[in-house]
Order: C-alpha cells, then sequence, then structure tokens
C-alpha cells in the first residue's frame, strides 16, 4: 500500500458472513477477534473496509454510497456487499466498539458519495467522453503490516478476544397464564411467529438493500440503451462507410438485446422480493391477530380465576356455617341424652314406689 493507501481506523471484532447457501445463518471467517480497518486510497479516491486472518484477506469490501451499515442487537451490525455478492457481519465486544464502527462507517459512506459527484461533475466537463473504467474492483496488494498499521497510524480501541457475539438478538418471553391450555397454545404459535418474524425482517432488510441497488444498475442499464439507439441512428446517416455501419450496428444491437435481456432478469427479481416483503407483512398481520387473541384469553381467565375465588369463597363460608350446624347439633343430642337419662330414674323410681304400695 505504501504511502498510496493508508489505515484511517482499525478496531478488532469476530468476522462473519452469510451462508451462501441458506442466506439466513451466519459463518464465522475468524476463530477469534482480528483487527478490522477502514482504509483510503488517495489516488482512486475510494475508502475500504479490510480485514487480514493471518495472511488471509477474510474482508475486502468497497464503499459505496448504496450501503447500508444495520446494528442488529447491541453488539452485532451487518452490511451488504454486491460487489462481494456476500453480506458480512462484525460481532464486537461492546456496544461502544459497534456505535463509533457505525459512526466511521456512515462518515466514510458520505465521503465516498461527495467523491462520486465531483467525479461525476469532472465526466461532464470533459468534452472528450469517455467509458467509466472497470477497474474500481482491482485491489492492490495487501500484507498484515499494512492492515494493522503503525501505533500511530490506527486507533485501535482494547478488545477482549474471548468475548463472543450475538448475532440473534435475545427475545423476552411472555407471561401466560397456566390455568388455561388455550393460552399455552397461542404462546406456541406467537413463539413460533416471531422467530419467522425475526428471520424474514433480516432477510427484509437484505432485499430492500438489493432491491436499491439493482434500480440504480437498471437506470445505467437503460442510459446505456438509449446513448447505443442514438449511436445506431447516427452511424445510419453515414452511407459513405455502409458496411462497417451495418457491422456495428449488429454488434449494438446484439448488446441492447443482452442488455434487455438483463433488465428483464432484474424486473422478475424485484417482483419476486416484492412479494416476499408482502408475505412477510401478512406474517406479521397474522402475529398482531395472534396477539390480540392472547390478550382476550388471558383477560378471560383472569375473569374465570375472579369466579372462582368467588365460589372458593363462598364455599368456605358454606362449610363453616355447616360446622357450627354440627356442633350445635351435638351440644342438642346431649342435653336430649341427659334429659332421657333423668326420665329413665324417674320412670324407675315411680316403678320402685308402686311396688312398695
Amino acid at each position: 500500500l505504501g504511502t498510496v493507501e493508508q489505515p484511517i481506523f482499525s478496531t478488532r471484532a469476530h468476522v462473519f458472513q452469510i451462508d451462501p447457501n441458506t442466506k439466513k445463518n451466519w459463518v464465522p471467517t475468524s476463530k477469534h477477534a482480528v483487527t478490522v480497518s477502514y482504509f483510503y486510497d488517495s489516488t482512486r479516491n475510494v475508502y475500504r473496509i479490510i480485514s487480514l486472518d493471518g495472511s488471509k484477506a477474510i474482508i475486502n469490501s468497497t464503499i459505496t454510497p448504496n450501503m447500508t451499515f444495520t446494528k442488529t442487537s447491541q453488539k452485532f451490525g451487518q452490511w451488504a456487499d454486491s460487489r462481494a455478492n456476500t453480506v458480512y457481519g462484525l460481532g464486537f465486544s461492546s456496544e461502544h466498539h459497534l456505535s463509533k464502527f457505525a459512526e466511521k462507517f456512515q462518515e466514510f459512506k458520505e465521503a465516498a458519495r461527495l467523491a462520486k459527484e465531483k467525479s461525476q461533475e469532472k465526466m461532464e466537463l470533459t468534452s472528450t467522453p469517455s467509458q467509466e473504467s472497470a477497474g474500481g474492483d482491482i485491489q492492490s496488494p495487501l500484507t498484515p503490516e499494512s492492515i494493522n498499521g503503525t501505533d500511530d497510524e490506527r486507533t485501535t480501541p482494547e478488545v477482549t478476544q474471548n468475548s463472543e457475539p450475538r448475532a440473534e438478538p435475545t427475545q423476552n418471553a411472555l407471561p401466560f397464564t397456566h390455568s388455561s391450555t388455550i393460552s399455552k397454545h397461542w404462546e406456541a404459535e406467537l413463539a413460533t411467529l416471531k422467530g419467522n418474524n425475526a428471520k424474514l425482517t433480516a432477510a427484509l432488510l437484505e432485499s430492500t438493500a438489493n432491491v436499491k441497488q439493482w434500480k440504480q444498475q437498471l437506470a445505467a442499464y437503460q442510459e446505456e440503451a438509449e446513448r447505443l439507439h442514438k449511436r445506431v441512428t447516427e452511424l445510419e446517416c453515414v452511407s459513405s462507410q455502409a458496411n462497417a455501419v451495418h457491422t456495428h450496428k449488429t454488434e449494438l444491437n446484439q448488446t441492447i438485446q443482452e442488455l434487455e435481456s438483463t433488465l428483464k432478469k432484474k424486473e422478475e427479481e424485484i417482483e419476486r422480493l416484492k412479494q416476499e416483503i408482502d408475505n412477510a407483512r401478512e406474517l406479521q398481520a397474522q402475529r398482531d391477530a395472534l396477539t390480540q387473541k392472547l390478550q382476550e384469553v388471558e383477560i378471560r381467565n383472569k375473569d374465570l380465576e375472579g369466579q372462582l375465588s368467588d365460589l372458593e369463597q363462598r364455599l368456605e363460608k358454606s362449610q363453616n356455617e355447616q360446622e357450627a350446624f354440627r356442633n350445635n347439633l351435638k351440644t342438642l343430642l346431649e342435653i336430649l341424652d341427659g334429659k332421657i337419662f333423668e326420665l329413665t330414674e324417674l320412670r324407675d323410681n315411680l316403678a320402685k314406689l308402686i311396688e312398695c304400695s
């Protein structure tokens, strides 16, 4: 890199990439926390995010105005790189380090946007038309020393390497009434929908970023197609070079057909992404409906618990009254037994008096 490209900010984090097969799960690309640096190339006026694990480059992402860095949890963030056809994820040791990295990402993204606008203004002022260089993706060779930089060139915060990032946000459990079987059923349904909703939200964020970039590509393709059509018209007006014009026209028509085919594929992809977004909204509506039903069930359970408590109080009062009645009856029986005993003695005494007389 030499004096052309230098690190302007560095930190340490665990590096992940999205699984290219499932597009859902994260795959770790570093066994421990590694240095992640922002670089600025003064010759090409571009910003890049670069990270090395030993001698292997696990991140080499050029920042463009279309990119968006998203915080998915307190210590985890991600961004999509269409050129690398992947999504990068970084797990930090603290929320402060994540916020600092996100601030730098936004700062350098804005700088990249201003640099692109200045470049376009210079191209418009140039009298000779020129095609855009395709060498923007060519990266200069890297070494671990150039990534890490010197102590004066970088600002690397202290990070504990044993800290593990959390790629998925934790979910709070809802309080449910155990007295109702129905509420347990809705609880399971709601938990499943929340899991699906979290996955769809991540896919939706990625799809939204891709849609924006594809729209810009579509606009560029349309402008190129219009330019080619105008060029064909100009060539047709030149009669002295009929054969050359015919050959060039054939090549241009073939290029236009390829561009139109590419446009059609991109439009189909956009329609598919719109369908996925609609499905995600339907699942969100279903989750809201289940939440409403669960709240109604909880209210009904509370009413039933109130009725049950009232019945228990009434039953306890009735039992107390029955116990008092039993005690009174027992006392009455004891008095009756005493009276019967007295009458028996009186009868015996009367019988003795009759016999004596």
